[in-house]
């Protein structure tokens, strides 16, 4: 029975370019495919070598295995987005196969390939973890449908794990989390290196005080790689409790501890061919950590309870705002992990030695805070831009988000951010225009300072250029 089968099923193959629904290889059956990695288990050649010229040319990688135990090495040496598996096999069945590797690690999705429709084989597969089904014999199109559907279900169910972790995350709804706003010297050399380390595969370590922009940073970096299309997963990891880090991380197999009812994939391979963002490392017990250099420099992990370790493509950046340092000289934290991801190092400076920054930012979140909200926005003069140059800003630029949100919904800028030195310039006279008031308040400034216009840029709450500016309008060199 199945020689005829397959005979059709060649007979197919030597017809794919008359397929109905064939048209060359287009985009035609998702642009996912492209990127995919296949494995294909039958023990029929014919059957192989259609399923190999069909997918070859559409696939980043297509692996073939004429039985069982030559598909369990493959599985043990390389990832695979989706297993095209045969049911009727000599010696062991592609369902009962297909059982036994979901239950010690195998994540991946699996289309069965049936001659026999019937509801029991229906029935197995799908308790065995088959997500589809295709009925021999098939055409080529059957077979690159059941593939994209199975790219597009894996994409999606990723994507959606992905912004269900980032939504219980502690967010503070920072509205610049894909780029690093601000002119100082300091951001200027900051972007600088992500330019030059983004293109490469380099692990990167961010530091820097909470709220000064790891995370911008991060993703910054990921824009700009050539990962940018794939995901971006960022996990805080003092945010996830101890006991559940490393499953949260690596995932897990059904039955693994109390409440593992089914297997799910951990973070890791929800980001596979993308970035990593693990920020506040330095929370991880020694345990995970070396759990995660392990990680590192195999590029392969062991989901809890599994037998099999799987490999990873990814891209890691680190962040923390602890002195790891002095954490690794304490043996809070593992020195073989400090100085595997301590490659490229990014110091993120905190907002109040970032100069008029503070101000770019400030107009920023109104402008986007005012129209999330509803509300007008609030003018800040000379005497608030003076205030917020000279604070302090202990919570960084999520401090000043805060700041600027609170500010919208009461109206007005707090008492403690106005700086009415900045208005106590020379008595306005008569009918002054407001050009001639700001001319002579700058001179009077300047005149206090001495000729110094850094300083008298730093008390007015403007920038430096806009000093030189005003004064060579002015004539005053």
């Amino acid at each position: 029975m199945k020689s005829s089968v397959l005979g059709a099923s060649d007979g197919a193959a030597t017809a794919v370019g008359n397929d109905a629904g064939y048209s060359g290889p287009g985009p035609e059956f998702g642009p996912w495919l492209e990127k995919a990695s296949i494995l294909i288990v039958d023990d029929e050649p014919g059957m192989r070598n259609f399923l190999v010229r069909t997918l070859g040319p559409r696939a980043k990688r297509v692996e073939e295995a004429a039985d069982c135990e030559e598909a369990t090495a493959l599985l043990d040496q390389h990832h695979f987005d989706v297993v095209i598996l045969d049911n009727i096999m000599p010696g062991k069945s592609g369902v009962e196969w297909l059982t036994e590797q979901r239950e010690i690690g195998f994540f991946s999705d699996a289309i069965l390939m049936t001659a026999y429709a019937d509801l029991d084989t229906a029935i197995k597969a799908l308790r065995a973890g088959a997500v589809d089904f295709v009925l021999k014999p098939f055409r080529s199109n059957q077979i690159l449908n059941a593939v994209a559907r199975c790219l597009d279900r894996m994409r999606l169910r990723r994507e959606n794990h992905v912004l269900r972790h980032e939504l219980r995350a502690t967010s503070d709804h920072v509205l610049l989390r894909d780029k690093l706003i601000g002119y100082s010297p300091q951001v200027q050399e900051i972007r600088e290196t992500i330019a030059r380390v983004a293109p490469l595969p380099t692990s990167i370590l961010i530091s820097g005080q909470s709220g000064t922009g790891k995370e911008v940073t991060a993703r910054s970096l990921h824009s700009l790689s050539d990962r940018a299309q794939k995901p971006f997963v960022p996990i805080n990891c003092a945010a996830i409790p101890s006991e559940m880090i490393e499953a949260e991380l690596f995932g897990h197999v059904k039955g693994a501890f109390t409440g593992a009812q089914s297997a799910r994939d951990g973070l890791f391979m929800h980001a596979q061919g993308g970035t990593l963002f693990l920020d506040e490392v330095g929370e991880l017990s020694l345990a995970t950590q070396s759990k995660l250099l392990r990680a590192i420099e195999s590029r392969r992990i062991r989901p809890v309870g599994s037998e099999r370790e799987a490999p990873v493509d990814l891209r890691f950046i680190f962040a923390t705002n602890a002195d790891l340092e002095a954490e690794v000289e304490a043996g809070r934290f593992r020195a073989d992990l400090f100085y595997r991801i301590n490659v490229m190092h990014i110091e993120m400076p905190p907002l109040r030695e970032r100069g008029d920054d503070v101000l770019e930012l400030a107009e920023l979140f109104m402008t986007k805070l005012s129209k999330q909200l509803g509300v007008r926005q609030v003018p800040m003069d000379g005497a608030v831009r003076a205030g917020l140059t000279r604070y302090d800003w202990p919570g960084n630029v999520r401090e000043l988000r805060n700041l600027i949100e609170r500010t919208l919904i009461l109206g007005r800028f707090p008492d403690e951010f106005r700086d009415e030195r900045a208005d106590h310039g020379a008595q306005v006279e008569g009918d002054e225009t407001l050009d001639e008031m700001e001319r002579r308040h700058i001179l009077a400034m300047l005149h206090k300072t001495n000729g110094n216009r850094n300083e008298a840029a730093r008390r007015l709450g403007v920038s430096r250029k806009t000093i030189d500016r005003k004064c060579a309008s002015w004539e005053q060199e």
